[in-house]
């Protein structure tokens, strides 16, 4: 079991405090395997396995769990025969029906500490947000990350080199069951393509009783063909339109909505740098995982701007930045990422190959008037380190870095 330090790092800090803990994520991003994580960690720490309640929805032993009752009956019945603190996991929790009774029952009793995982971002709607307010802490959980994919790798490869695993990692993407495999096209679409088809069946059409399928199916593949690339509703809805498919703009939204609930998508909105505001109109998608664009559309090299700006995305996110699409007058940022008090504008780029490309890219964060760092990122291997105050740095190499 392969430990995913950036995200044990995020979650000590609140064991044994009267919070619970949320895990959220895709499906097959690791989440039951983080929850053993955090289960060795309390152990590590003294507490007996006794003490440790785990309930593990997707498994049929607890298949008779199905409502709050049902989980505050089975919980009860199991602490009666604990002493001292108990340790409370529950895996897969949208699986049981108004959960959010039992599991706010049991965070007023003291005995408790409390963590559970989901595969929905609807987990915790505005209203049970409210319900649960100053009483939760939400660490959302990704594929791996390259690092992670190279530390992964180590287990089979004898020596790694960073570009050729950087060139799988681009095409196959970060699910850790992968690595059971053996990293060969035909495998990998196979194994892609089976957690994309659950996780659209029972996370979008069977949660949110989708009729028309095949347009779901359409707009999804919309997304994903235009992955980095400005998107909105309006332009989902035209182009099914120019493909004589009769839609309207609420069930547009609402698919989208679900696509992003069930972390097949997500949506990155703009924010206008010179006027200091979020946009409402024309954001960007990017997918949770780059293994779904191989999945959908194969190996495309006009997809590879797109999937280069995804990966640093999902990279920025699991380092724990807020990001946004970044708008200055009529130029384009491709990130703004922040975290804490630290600001930072960056741009991607496959190759700074044009002087034409070298001044779009540094050129554009020469005209933000600002003192915060300011990083373009290519695949370049040698390129002046700073324009300017503008850094240029190793796409890989950022990748790399350890946070």
């Amino acid at each position: 079991m392969k430990k995913r330090e950036r995200y044990l790092k995020k979650i000590r800090p609140f064991i044994d405090k009267p919070l619970i803990k949320v895990i959220t994520g895709i499906r097959r991003s690791g989440k039951s395997t983080f929850l053993k994580m955090i289960q060795k960690e309390i152990i590590g720490n003294g507490v007996s396995e006794k003490n440790i309640v785990i309930i593990q929805k997707e498994s049929l032993k607890f298949d008779f769990i199905q409502d709050y009752k049902s989980l505050y009956q089975y919980v009860n019945k199991q602490v009666k025969q604990i002493d001292g603190k108990i340790y409370l996991f529950i895996d897969e929790i949208q699986l049981i029906d108004e959960w959010e009774k039992a599991v706010t029952s049991f965070l007023s009793e003291e005995m408790f500490d409390i963590y559970i995982s989901g595969s929905n971002a609807s987990l915790l709607s505005s209203e049970l947000a409210t319900l649960l307010t100053g009483r939760y802490i939400e660490i959302q959980l990704f594929t791996l990350v390259f690092s992670e994919f190279i530390d992964f790798r180590k287990d089979t490869v004898f020596e790694i080199n960073k570009e050729d695993e950087f060139s799988l990692f681009l095409k196959y993407g970060g699910f850790p069951g992968m690595h059971h495999l053996n990293l060969e096209d035909e495998l990998i679409v196979q194994y892609l393509e089976a957690i994309y088809n659950t996780v659209l069946l029972k996370d979008v059409i069977s949660r949110n009783k989708v009729r028309n399928i095949a347009l779901l199916e359409r707009i999804t593949r919309y997304i994903v063909d235009n992955c980095g690339n400005i998107t909105s509703s309006k332009s989902i809805k035209d182009y099914m339109k120019s493909q004589q498919i009769s839609v309207t703009m609420d069930t547009v939204q609402n698919y989208i909505q679900w696509l992003s609930d069930a972390f097949i998508t997500n949506k990155v909105m703009r924010y206008d740098i010179k006027g200091k505001k979020q946009l409402q109109l024309y954001e960007k998608y990017y997918l949770s995982d780059i293994g779904f664009n191989f999945t959908l559309l194969g190996n495309r090299i006009e997809d590879l701007s797109g999937k280069l700006e995804n990966i640093v995305y999902l990279e920025l996110k699991s380092r724990g930045y807020r990001v946004s699409i970044g708008k200055l007058n009529n130029l384009e940022i491709d990130f703004i990422a922040i975290k804490n008090n630290e600001t930072i504008y960056i741009q991607v780029s496959y190759l700074i190959a044009t002087d034409k490309v070298y001044e779009r890219e540094f050129g554009n964060l020469e005209k933000i008037r600002n003192n915060h760092k300011k990083i373009v990122l290519s695949l370049d291997k040698h390129l002046a380190p700073n324009k300017n105050g503008i850094e240029w740095m190793n796409l890989i190499d950022f990748l790399m870095e350890v946070s």
